[in-house]
């Protein structure tokens, strides 16, 4: 749902504005992050381990994210 939306962002602001476009790509990690932690009980208030778990399956499937 949100990958057009990223990747869009990615190509207009990576040109030029590389810089500001690293928090953003952070925060939508996060949100991922979070989200994880709300759907999976053994990652439930472990932030750590769901940091862990999305960089396991972003390097499972790199093309899943757009980021």
């Amino acid at each position: 749902m949100f990958n057009p939306i990223v990747t869009g962002w990615i190509s207009y602001y990576g040109r030029s504005y590389k810089p500001w476009l690293y928090p953003v790509l952070r925060h939508i990690n996060g949100g991922l992050v979070r989200w994880a932690m709300r759907k999976y009980k053994r990652l439930r208030g472990h932030t750590r381990r769901a940091k862990a778990w999305l960089a396991a399956v972003t390097r499972r499937s790199p093309t899943l994210f757009a980021h």
